[in-house]
């Protein structure tokens, strides 16, 4: 079984979920100790939960410590399955963050996957469901696999309520990629939304954000503004959020995205997108600071050696690596320093 230090790095949810994903993706047992230890209330919360329990549904697995509070788990896959899974999380947990432990397995599993999924799309801490759908799903579309994420509802903090539906066409191998720089931009495009609050936040934030995008790159920004009138808003709960994405010449997308918060104006919530967005850009790099983490699981299980270039070196992107060499034993080499540009090469499997 393959013993896995939870607090090792930034310590947080991101190594459960990555150490998860692979132990599902090769079916091999596996055991992660001091969970979240460097968390001010350390182990498992309600969203990590619905993550391995999906999971394990995937694969046949059973699971030991899985519970609140929990600071070890051990996971035993059998089978790799298919079909029809539903979960409802129950809260406003992270539908984002269960996909990012499930859909390593998925991408390979042996026929046609569905999730159906309850909880929150846009909440602190993970990424926004149109930042999933727009920037990580076109990543990995690159590597091979079909999936295409259907938004039903949104959900927000802290009474959730989002649906989302995940369509998966897995297949037998990833393919390595090689992108490094962005090139030049084609095109800047964004959604902004709100539910449960005046049309103006959204229309509001989407203009802050074109404006300062227009200021720093003299590029326009093609934007969907979503919001519903009174007998149309079907949503548990009020909340806002923007996410931004380029497209580059080199064929790589960044993407940047920020949510509403109480006493935080919406042109503030656009500006900090669109600021986030012009610094990846600038970088010259073609995966940004977001995605770099969310990506490499699938480079070290593709057939061949993939190169990126990397906005900025993350915790989460060096917790991530270390993870899938205790795992994988993947060789990896990563040019640059932590909170600097830098390239990733990895071999996969």
């Amino acid at each position: 079984m393959i013993e896995i230090d939870g607090s090792y790095g930034e310590g947080g949810g991101q190594i459960l979920r990555t150490a998860i994903s692979l132990a599902a993706l090769t079916l091999k047992p596996i055991k992660i100790s001091k969970i979240r230890a460097r968390r001010p209330n350390p182990g498992l919360k309600r969203q990590h939960m619905a993550g391995i329990e999906l999971t394990a549904k995937l694969v046949d697995a059973t699971v030991d410590g899985l519970e609140i509070g929990s600071t070890e788990v051990k996971f035993v896959p059998r089978a790799r399955k298919s079909g029809v899974f539903r979960f409802d999380v129950g809260t406003a947990g992270s539908i984002s963050l269960i996909l990012q432990a499930v859909l390593p397995a998925a991408v390979m599993a042996p026929g046609p996957i569905e999730f159906h999924l309850k909880g929150g799309t846009d909440v602190k801490w993970s990424p926004p469901v149109d930042y999933f759908r727009e920037v990580f799903i076109n990543m990995v579309h690159h590597l091979g696999p079909e999936i295409r994420l259907e938004q039903k509802r949104r959900g927000h903090y802290p009474r959730g309520g989002g649906e989302v539906i995940c369509h998966v066409k897995p297949v037998q191998s990833l393919k390595p990629i090689s992108m490094i720089e962005f090139g030049d931009v084609n095109r800047i495009s964004g959604i902004s939304h709100c539910v449960k609050l005046p049309s103006h936040v959204a229309e509001r934030q989407a203009r802050a954000a074109q404006e300062l995008i227009r200021d720093k790159l003299r590029i326009p920004v093609d934007f969907d503004v979503e919001y519903y009138s009174k007998n149309e808003d079907r949503h548990l709960g009020p909340g806002s959020g923007i996410v931004v994405w380029a497209d580059g010449t080199k064929g790589s997308r960044l993407g940047a995205d920020s949510l509403g918060d109480k006493g935080v104006s919406a042109e503030i919530v656009g500006r900090r997108a669109a600021e986030q967005l012009v610094r990846e850009i600038n970088s010259g790099m073609a995966v940004d600071s977001h995605l770099c983490d969310m990506i490499v699981p699938y480079l070290a299980i593709a057939t061949g050696e993939s190169k990126i270039g990397i906005t900025e070196i993350t915790s989460h992107l060096n917790t991530n690596l270390w993870t899938i060499r205790q795992i994988l034993g993947t060789s990896f080499d990563l040019e640059g320093e932590s909170g600097q540009s830098g390239v990733l090469s990895i071999r996969g499997k």
